[in-house]
Formats: C-alpha cells, structure tokens, sequence
C-alpha cells in the first residue's frame, strides 16, 4: 500500500529536532553568549506556551536562545506544558470511551436482545506505515486510504521509520481535525531500532461505512498524523 507524502514530513521534522537539540546542547553547556537581561518569568511561561502575543523580533528571545539559564528554565516550563496537555488529551480519551460504553448499554437496555446473535469475534488487521510519508493535520492534500472492516478490530499498525518509541493514542475520526471520534484506543509501542509497532482494539461494528480517517498520536509530541481510512 503506497500512501503519498506532504510537505512537512516525518524525516523534516526530525532534522529540525536534531539541529535544535545540538543548539541547546550548546547553549545550555554555556558555549553561547546571551545579549542583555534576563527577562522575567512571566515571559518565559508565555513564550513556553508559544503565545501569539511574542513577536519573533523581541530582543528577549534572542536572549533566551542564547542564555544558559533562560534556556533551562524554558526548557522546564515546556515539559510542564507537554505534561498538562497529556493529562488533558488522555482524560478525554478515557472520558470519550466511558461515553461510548454507556450509550451501549443504555441502546441495549432500550432495544433489547436482538435475535440475531451479535458478532463479537475480534478480526485481526495490520496496517504497514513503514514507508509511508506522514501529514499533520489542517494540512491539505490526499493519500491513499487505509482499509479496516466494521468489526471488532485488534489492530497492529506499523508506524512510519524512525517513528519515537512510547505511547500512542490511536483514533478513527470523521474528519482529519480530530472531530467525530467514532473508536480509540491507548498502546506502547514494540519493536526495537528504526522499526516500532502498536496494538490496539477497536470495536468498529456500530461504525457506518465510509471514509474516515486513521491518526495515530505520540504521547509526547501532541501531533497528530492522519490516514484516509475506508470503513467495509
């Protein structure tokens, strides 16, 4: 399965990652030179929070890039930041799945038992992203789709090379802005190397068929990466 790749891809992004971590390995082994004072804290919180009211032409952030002190505080008021949005991007999951089991449970109090019986075997299905090019969302643009069946689903997903190692959220969303979640699950990654892998359940057998889309987002990074999925 070929699936075509965007402008801002996975090798890009880690190449940017890579000159920065160089960047801040220097800075924060005091190799750099900062030019004025230190800025308050209230700055740093809010150039953590990448807040639109900081203009890149700021003096402060010249400073900040170039102080070992700035430098390391900013760096702890990001990881406060990443953690808070974690907590909230997780509630939610699990706020979204204690939904669905109710709406479940109340469908079937109201219905009663269908005389058919229900299909409840779990299908196996692997989707291989190891050479596929990935896109973030709000991004245009089309790939091919991912197929998966409207059953019960325990679902192994190949991520894309050199992927991070660590926990996912995979969802099945209407669209690729994340909206309409319709099945989602949490798992760690398996593998070793360039190579890593996930398992997760998903229970696709209320699901409608139709497009939809695949995500898959690292617990760490908050970016989500989106599949046109066909619903059978």
């Amino acid at each position: 399965m070929r699936l075509s790749w965007r402008r801002s891809s996975r090798a890009e992004d880690r190449f940017e990652s890579w000159i920065t971590e160089q960047h801040q390995r220097r800075v924060l082994a005091g190799e750099t030179t900062p030019s004025g004072p230190c800025p308050g804290e209230g700055f740093l919180r809010d150039l953590a929070r990448k807040s639109k009211s900081i203009a890149l032409s700021d003096p402060r952030i010249d400073h900040t890039a170039n102080c070992r002190n700035c430098m390391s505080r900013l760096l702890e008021l990001r990881g406060e930041n990443r953690s808070h949005r974690q907590q909230i991007a997780f509630t939610a999951a699990i706020a979204s799945c204690t939904l669905i089991a109710v709406s479940v449970v109340v469908f079937w109090y109201v219905i009663g038992r269908k005389t058919t019986p229900v299909n409840t075997a779990v299908v196996e299905e692997t989707v291989n992203l190891s050479d596929a090019g990935t896109v973030r969302g709000e991004q245009p643009g089309q790939l091919q789709s991912v197929e998966l069946p409207a059953k019960r689903v325990h679902l192994t997903i190949i991520l894309p090379r050199f992927s991070f190692a660590g926990q996912y959220l995979v969802a099945v969303t209407r669209d690729q802005n994340g909206n309409g979640v319709v099945a989602e699950g949490v798992a760690p990654t398996s593998g070793s190397g360039t190579q890593q892998k996930i398992a997760v359940d998903l229970d696709l057998r209320s699901v409608k068929a139709g497009a939809y889309f695949l995500s898959t987002t690292h617990e760490q990074d908050q970016a989500a990466y989106y599949y046109p999925l066909q619903i059978k």
